[in-house]
């Protein structure tokens, strides 16, 4: 009996170790590329900082005096009055008998702080959360919309969901902000979070749609000579149905408003985009500061993908779509 030889480009450990090959060489050509040819100083070391970074919490005297402790309580005596400063868990970095001015520190401590990267990362977070729930409740509605029997009311939802298809979300975004937002008094994190959610509430409308649309009408038959009625019919045979069939497409769906929801930085909210920019205008390391900002949209986006395609293959387990 011959065994069959995969060819050598056909092998998967030569496949993968040739890719992480071309990969390492791309990434040393950039290194060097933008080191030789402009001049570029790499400073990778500044990066951290803003993840993450240590503060000193200093206590300041209210007011001048000569310092006393005993048993390890610290007060500031004054001829006709004294305090006690409570001090516990700080360093103390006058003695029994000192005389401290006001505003002296008196006592200090280091603490960890968030960094800009990690508060711009909360809020993109935040608003993307939002903006999804608004886009899945406004879509679902469309989409029912959609799938009924009135016409006026499908016709608005036809013009809705060409004008949000067919103009860019940053348009849409700045007039929301400009506009609406103005004269509604909202704030504008919840104005992007309207944004995302009204515009990607379009798409989800379709991709539920067509699902719904996609569905054998036997089965509504089916569900009719049970006596189910229109509500029935599509709570508990339809949609369940619809979602198996549309969970791909909404899946990368909620990737891209992740990635869009960087937009939200041109109406004054800090996100992650905001952040990268501000740390390349204040320290000019903008090569490091928008490759780490790729990085942490690239984990998100990766991460959402590994539980999309998890919920895929459960499902498949459990009957298929």
């Amino acid at each position: 009996m011959t065994k069959n030889h995969t060819p050598f480009f056909e092998n998967k450990i030569i496949g993968h170790t040739i890719a992480v090959f071309i990969f390492i060489v791309l990434a040393v050509a950039l290194y060097y590329a933008t080191t030789l040819k402009i001049n570029y100083i790499w400073q990778w070391n500044s990066i951290p900082h803003y993840f993450i970074y240590q503060e000193k919490d200093e206590i300041k005297a209210p007011y001048s005096g000569n310092v006393a402790i005993k048993d390890g309580v610290l007060t500031i005596l004054l001829e006709d009055e004294s305090k006690v400063i409570p001090t516990e868990g700080f360093e103390r970095v006058v003695k029994d008998g000192d005389y401290v001015f006001e505003d002296e520190a008196i006592a200090y401590k280091t603490v960890w702080k968030r960094g800009p990267i990690i508060n711009g990362l909360i809020v993109t977070v935040k608003v993307s959360i939002l903006g999804l729930l608004i886009a899945f409740g406004v879509g679902s509605v469309i989409a029912l919309i959609r799938v009924s029997r009135l016409q006026f009311l499908k016709d608005i939802a036809t013009v809705y969901i060409t004008v949000i298809r067919g103009t860019p979300l940053l348009v849409q975004m700045s007039l929301f902000y400009f506009i609406i937002a103005s004269i509604l008094k909202i704030d504008g994190f919840y104005a992007g979070a309207l944004s995302l959610g009204i515009f990607y509430g379009a798409y989800i409308a379709e991709v539920l749609r067509g699902a719904i649309q996609s569905i054998d009408k036997g089965q509504y038959e089916a569900a009719k000579s049970l006596g189910m009625n229109a509500f029935q019919t599509m709570s508990i045979i339809v949609i369940p149905q619809a979602l198996r069939r549309a969970l791909p497409t909404l899946i990368n769906e909620v990737i891209s408003l992740v990635k869009d929801s960087s937009l939200v930085s041109v109406i004054a909210i800090t996100d992650l985009t905001r952040v990268g920019r501000e740390i390349a205008s204040q320290t000019f390391n903008a090569f490091e500061a928008w490759i780490t900002i790729a990085g942490i949209y690239l984990i998100i986006t990766f991460t959402l993908s590994v539980i999309g395609n998890r919920i895929e293959s459960r499902m498949k387990e459990r009957g298929g779509f």
